[in-house]
């Protein structure tokens, strides 16, 4: 009740009155007390419930006779108050006692101690490390984290968005799978929210951006097998019209190009293959005559590469024995097999904690930060599909 009275600017016991008599309370006067109520959400239960010792941001608005959003921004963005309103403000604080503690921040002035994280798909194991390295040096700096997961769709990926302007986080890390020039990431831009984009380069430059080295995540793919010896490499891939896999295919390329004569590169067009078949991949493998036939394969992603593996496998190939495989992004869920697959992986945890990094140092420096982008280097892990028992 003393906020509402506070807000009203009435005293406790007329408050008490407009609730259990207003017969006693002039009209006028009933309808502020009303107007208070109605604006603080007040009920006769919270009216229960002991008296702050603490004045609240909305006692302090009420004296300096401003909006509770002017003394938020007041506590958080000084810079942002014209300096005659910022003497009330102060002076009101100073007037109450008031004191700013972390849940007032929270409720009253929006959660500045909060970043949001929207990821395509928390299936895939490379976003939920990035979601594990972002929050790992989130707390390290005592800053929340929120995910969302938009399933690859554009238009969730704009309401999760929306969502964190409404909690009014001080800044967003994004990982797309197309161009992120939506109107939901333009419009949290506009209004003043920093947006980290990762794993997908856009040329922009009103961002930080954190890309792993995809072209690299191909060109150490091919690189291992040919050192291992395999001379006709295939190349399967799948979703051609995203970047990573136009990238990682120019590493393939580049690899073998580097070779020269006496290598060559078999491309199979995959858009007719689902995620988890491989089984079309390995019919035209092995439909091939054997002076042609692959000796190894390169999988754009792990669960193709599993796939690939148990098709072969199905049809006494021996993996790899007769054709070497591995897969390119490091994904978990492909790794329960009787092969353990050769992978490359894109270090998401330093992605995720690189981006935090960025977002913290546009914080700190405002108007003065120049945005970066930070490349992380992938690294080979070498398993048994490829190197056979002895990768144990």
């Amino acid at each position: 009740m003393v906020e509402v009275a506070t807000l009203a600017g009435v005293s406790v016991g007329t408050v008490s009155n407009v609730l259990n008599h207003p017969h006693k309370v002039r009209p006028a006067t009933i309808a502020k007390v009303r107007d208070a109520i109605e604006r603080l959400g007040f009920s006769r239960e919270s009216s229960s419930r002991p008296v702050r010792t603490n004045p609240s941001m909305v006692q302090v608005a009420a004296v300096a006779g401003v909006s509770v959003g002017t003394v938020s921004n007041v506590l958080n963005h000084p810079e942002q108050v014209r300096p005659a309103t910022l003497q009330k403000v102060q002076a009101a604080i100073e007037q109450l006692g008031f004191t700013l503690n972390a849940n007032a921040r929270s409720l009253a002035g929006g959660d500045n101690r909060m970043i949001g994280l929207v990821v395509p798909d928390l299936y895939n194991t490379l976003f939920v490390d990035i979601a594990r390295g972002a929050q790992r040096e989130a707390a390290a700096r005592q800053v929340s984290l929120l995910v969302t997961n938009s399933d690859r769709d554009d238009a969730q990926q704009d309401a999760h968005l929306d969502l964190f302007e409404s909690a009014r986080v001080r800044g967003v890390l994004l990982a797309p799978l197309s161009d992120p020039a939506t109107a939901g990431v333009q419009r949290v831009r506009r209004h003043g929210t920093p947006v980290v984009v990762l794993n997908y380069d856009s040329g922009r430059s009103d961002g930080c951006t954190v890309l792993v080295d995809n072209e690299q995540v191909g060109y150490l793919a091919a690189r291992h097998m040919l050192e291992l010896g395999r001379r006709r490499i295939a190349w399967v891939s799948e979703l051609n019209d995203l970047q990573p896999v136009h990238e990682r295919r120019a590493g393939v390329r580049r690899a073998v190009q580097e070779a020269g004569r006496g290598v060559r590169l078999l491309e199979i067009g995959t858009e007719v293959l689902g995620e988890w078949d491989g089984s079309t991949a390995a019919e035209e493998i092995l439909a091939l005559p054997t002076h042609r036939r692959p000796d190894a394969v390169i999988t754009v992603t792990d669960l193709l590469g599993a796939s690939v593996v148990q098709a072969l496998h199905e049809r006494e190939v021996s993996v790899p024995g007769d054709i070497a495989v591995m897969g390119c992004d490091y994904d978990a869920r492909a790794w329960g097999g009787a092969i353990p697959l050769t992978t490359v992986r894109l270090e998401g945890e330093e992605m995720g904690a690189a981006a935090v990094r960025l977002l913290a140092d546009e914080f700190a420096q405002g108007d003065d930060h120049v945005h970066r982008r930070v490349v992380v280097r992938p690294s080979l892990l070498v398993r048994e599909s490829s190197a056979g028992r002895t990768a144990r």
